[in-house]
């Protein structure tokens, strides 16, 4: 993306896979050829994810299996983080472990307190292949560590035990989503995803 360019400005928004498409469930390729296709699904992740009133995105929520996520993200103290990493890994986690509200735009309008580290450091790559290091702590260190298990085929449902689980999948077929593997997406139901709580890849991923 070009300095002083809107992100998302020229992308289109795409269908959003939902729980129970199977590309939610497997790991996400690495990303080989840094091309102008690259930059527009970057560009087609952040126009999405704004129209579903997201902070943060993962390729496999719209169906593209590459390792790759955007993010406009507040933190604890409101200070915005704004951008995308190509190929990702978690690299550090510290701080208490803090259960907090968190959904996603692939199980929308269902929310549970899940349990993330307060503190986390992501590398990776830009657009351009050059290195990149991003630390989050609070808020935007909870999106962070959402849109990695996303890229490695996980959800924040996973992070769930107990009663909240069960809460959360009843939850999800009382939706009409399909926990046991179904594939599912949506082609025109932004406004549906819109309407749920701070959610990472849905609203906070």
């Amino acid at each position: 993306m070009r300095r002083g360019t809107i992100p998302g400005s020229s992308g289109r928004v795409r269908p959003m896979r939902l729980l129970g498409d199977r590309g939610l469930a497997a790991p996400c390729e690495e990303v080989t050829a840094f091309d102008d296709d690259l930059a527009r699904l970057v560009e087609d992740m952040f126009a999405t994810m704004y129209e579903a009133g997201g902070v943060g995105l993962a390729a496999n929520q719209i169906g593209v299996p590459l390792r790759v996520f955007v993010y406009d993200c507040p933190d604890d103290e409101d200070r915005r983080h704004l951008g995308h990493v190509v190929n990702p890994r978690l690299v550090a986690t510290d701080g208490p472990v803090i259960r907090g509200p968190e959904g996603c735009l692939s199980v929308p309008g269902i929310e549970a307190g899940t349990p993330r580290f307060d503190e986390a450091v992501v590398e990776g790559v830009r657009l351009d292949g050059s290195p990149v290091t991003v630390r989050g702590t609070g808020f935007f260190a909870r999106c962070l560590q959402h849109e990695c298990d996303h890229l490695d085929g996980g959800l924040y449902l996973d992070h769930l035990t107990g009663l909240r689980r069960r809460r959360a999948l009843r939850a999800a077929r009382r939706a009409g989503l399909s926990p046991a593997g179904a594939v599912a997406s949506t082609a025109g139901t932004e406004a549906a995803a819109a309407a749920e709580a701070p959610a990472m890849g849905g609203r906070a991923g």
